[in-house]
């Protein structure tokens, strides 16, 4: 037996792939949850039903897809360009961080502004901490992979220090906490769900739009396929890289403000939750397509969500919700090696030479 690469199939067999796959998730699921004493059928009926039941589980549900929707577009405008961009949870922390400090220092400020504000900050810092590997690898030809996961390590241990010292709210009783925003530095609600779910939606339609009809678009696609051809092309590598960093980031630092100002109303070492190395399995999953990138995340937020609510309903221990969560994912993200890759025999070599 051999790997071999599949020509390029077409939407059905794509559709096809990943329905099989889907089927033997909910198989093996059921087998694993079997084994636990329980209906198989009841457990995934009620896992919907935890994520879309009632309105307040519909809501907890685009909640948590609202950040790895957004984070997910952020670090696939870098896939696109074959930029390795794994320090999205950074690029959050520092916009975060951003947001904060004006959220403290200029609550005076009419709503609107402050918030334009917040969120212009924390794409520039966003930006900004995704430029710095990106100067590196356009400069000197580092790896980039390494470079933005350790930068990762370095602001998760800024906002530590933020939380446990220097922005230490001195009214918390001796609890390590950041004062909370005031009533102008959040977010307002629309349908009872902050507004990142609107700004949410735009993104994906503004960068559908940049990708594919736009000159920047076309070029970040050429230099994704090869950089020799970019070069022949006449394109500014370089300069092509830095603007597609800073806008990677820029998008991953707005998650940062919205998370502090629209969920927690302040910044945390929590305040991520994960979703910066999640969204890099749901960019993937949606084929660096910013439309399917909004459904892979809803129907992650989904499972995610659901799987919280089987645990209280069904008394599961988290560690077996989780282990059911990461058996469809398994079989998911399998998928996509069979839909690019085919098993294939190898035959009997032919002896003898040329008569």
């Amino acid at each position: 037996m051999r790997i071999a690469k599949r020509k390029e199939l077409d939407g059905r067999q794509i559709f096809l792939v990943r329905i099989a796959a889907v089927t033997g998730a909910l198989i093996f699921g059921g087998i694993f949850l079997l084994l636990l004493g329980e209906n198989p059928l009841d457990i995934y009926i009620s896992m919907v039903k935890g994520g879309l039941g009632t309105f307040f589980r519909f809501r907890e549900t685009v909640n948590l897809a609202i950040p790895l929707l957004i984070t997910s577009l952020g670090v696939m405008i870098a896939f696109k360009m074959r930029f390795w961009n794994i320090g999205a949870e950074g690029q959050i922390f520092m916009g975060a961080f951003a947001a904060t400090y004006f959220a403290l220092n200029f609550d005076y400020l009419p709503k609107p502004l402050l918030l334009l504000i917040m969120a212009g900050a924390a794409m520039v810092m966003g930006g900004v901490w995704l430029i710095i590997p990106a100067w590196f690898k356009a400069r000197f030809g580092t790896n980039e992979t390494l470079f933005t996961l350790m930068l990762n390590y370095i602001a998760l241990r800024w906002v530590t220090y933020l939380q446990y010292s220097l922005w230490k709210d001195p009214s918390g009783m001796g609890f390590p906490k950041i004062a909370s925003f005031g009533p102008n530095a959040t977010l307002p609600q629309v349908f009872g769900i902050h507004i990142g779910w609107i700004l949410a939606l735009l993104l994906i339609y503004l960068i559908y739009i940049y990708l594919n009809h736009t000159k920047t678009g076309y070029e970040i696609a050429v230099i994704g396929e090869s950089e020799d051809t970019a070069r022949y092309a006449g394109i500014d590598i370089k300069r092509v890289v830095l603007k597609t960093m800073f806008l990677s980031g820029a998008v991953c630092g707005l998650v940062g403000m919205i998370q502090a100002a629209g969920i927690s109303g302040t910044l945390s070492v929590d305040l991520t939750g994960g979703v910066g190395f999640t969204a890099i399995i749901t960019a993937w999953l949606s084929g660096l397509n910013p439309i399917m990138v909004g459904v892979v995340s809803f129907l992650f937020a989904m499972l995610r969500q659901g799987g919280s609510f089987i645990q209280t309903a069904y008394q599961i221990p988290a560690s077996a919700a989780e282990i059911l969560q990461a058996l469809i994912l398994f079989f998911v993200l399998a998928s996509e090696f069979f839909v690019r890759y085919k098993f294939m025999r190898t035959g009997k070599k032919q002896t003898g030479g040329a008569q």
